[in-house]
């Protein structure tokens, strides 16, 4: 059994760049950073950015372009794809990329309504943020351990 499946959230570094294939099919590339944040043996924070290069396709594509921008927090989960040709002078080039299959779009900011997050499957279809099952506790009332599943 084989699998090859990504799943990262980090920020626009730039905003998507959007063209159509010879066969009217959209595509749209854009960067994203992922931080790596962890203490080293001295004590003192570390931190290490990761810069991906993301493609999406069709309708994701389309969805991508209008609502993401640089800065904007996303999470895409996709596949990895190295792909190859030969440059002008010859030599090969490799790019290894991540094929967006699905695509969450970060928390709106400085709008109104929820500000909740929105998932885009690979056909550009908006699925409903998730809801928590029970409302959260009021004030006056105490969470129970017994009460919790995990």
């Amino acid at each position: 059994m084989n699998l090859n499946k990504v799943i990262l959230i980090g920020n626009l570094t730039r905003d998507p760049e959007t063209r159509n294939t010879s066969s009217g099919t959209t595509v749209a590339n854009f960067s994203l950073a992922t931080n790596r944040v962890w203490v080293d043996q001295n004590k003192q924070r570390q931190t290490k950015a990761e810069f991906h290069n993301v493609v999406a396709w069709g309708r994701l594509a389309d969805i991508c372009s209008q609502y993401l921008q640089k800065g904007a927090l996303a999470m895409v989960e996709g596949r990895i794809e190295t792909r190859s040709w030969q440059a002008p002078d010859g030599t090969k080039k490799y790019r290894t990329e991540i094929v967006a299959e699905n695509i969450q779009l970060g928390p709106r900011s400085g709008g109104t309504g929820t500000g909740g997050a929105q998932k885009i499957d690979s056909k550009g279809g908006f699925n409903e943020p998730e809801q928590d099952e029970a409302p959260p506790p009021q004030e006056d009332q105490q969470v129970n351990l017994e009460d919790i599943p995990f």
